[in-house]
């Protein structure tokens, strides 16, 4: 899915994992050097990439947090691991942050210091590792399109044209055949898609982990996965292709004066 804080596209957050990561890593490897061949005159080049590592990971985490908010998709396997992501993240800025509470008065950090910096490598290491696993196999901040899908599109209904029944979600012509938006309906997120002359609607959430639909594929009146391949009838939700075991549900769509109008079951 396409990054929420991004620039021109490229998302903002992997721009900077780099840099705390590498201050940091780098002061705790130049604490344990610097202890190890008694040269404390690297102490405070180690104190000075922690304070850098520091600030560089507050700053990329801000980026971090919108993604976090606004592009993973909620109630699923992606959200859990960003959520581990977050918190093991956390957990190792408190560790280098106690790590350079022991340089604040002395040159010489004590070893139990030198261990706190050890482990918030350990924790960024594994923040790393999951992060990786967001992007490669979640699609997190990958903005593929395939062949005649257009650009990427998404709307938020305000809650006061949401409360109306039916609802006016665009002119009839806004999409292609096989493409999709995604439309934010109060809590709700609903594919919208064409199907030839058709619109049909259903269900963001895949059944199987919790995947975006509307970042998948459309052809034929098939929409599939982007992370599992589960395939779906855009019709009636039902699966035509594991591993999804349940159907999406669907919802009524209309075209009348030259807009489309989409229809929910009343609360």
């Amino acid at each position: 899915m396409r990054s929420t804080a991004h620039l021109s596209g490229h998302p903002i957050h992997p721009m900077l994992v780099g840099f705390p990561f590498a201050y940091l890593l780098g002061s705790t490897c130049i604490d344990v050097w610097a202890r190890a061949t008694n040269r404390p005159s690297w102490f405070r080049t180690a104190r000075h990439l922690n304070t850098l590592g520091l600030g560089a990971a507050l700053l990329a985490a801000i980026p971090g947090a919108i993604d976090y908010v606004f592009t993973i998709p909620p109630r699923s396997s992606a959200q859990k691991r960003a959520t581990d992501h977050m918190f093991a993240n956390i957990s190792a800025l408190i560790c280098f942050a106690a790590a350079r509470a022991g340089h604040a008065n002395n040159d010489r950090p004590a070893w139990w210091r030198i261990a706190s910096g050890l482990c918030g490598s350990g924790l960024m290491t594994a923040a790393g590792w999951m992060g990786g696993t967001l992007v490669f196999r979640n699609q997190i901040a990958v903005d593929h399109r395939y062949a005649g899908a257009g650009r990427w599109r998404a709307r938020t209904i305000a809650p006061a044209r949401a409360a109306v029944k039916p609802i006016d979600v665009g002119a009839d012509d806004q999409l292609d055949a096989d493409q999709m938006m995604l439309l934010h309906v109060g809590a709700r997120r609903i594919v919208l898609a064409r199907h030839g002359e058709r619109y049909v609607a259903f269900d963001d959430r895949c059944t199987h982990k919790g995947g975006p639909l509307s970042d998948g594929s459309l052809s034929c009146g098939t929409v599939q996965c982007p992370w599992h391949g589960s395939q779906f009838d855009t019709n009636t939700g039902a699966v035509t292709h594991g591993p999804a075991g349940s159907a999406v549900q669907t919802y009524a769509v209309g075209r009348r004066d030259g807009r489309v109008w989409l229809e929910l079951p009343h609360d």
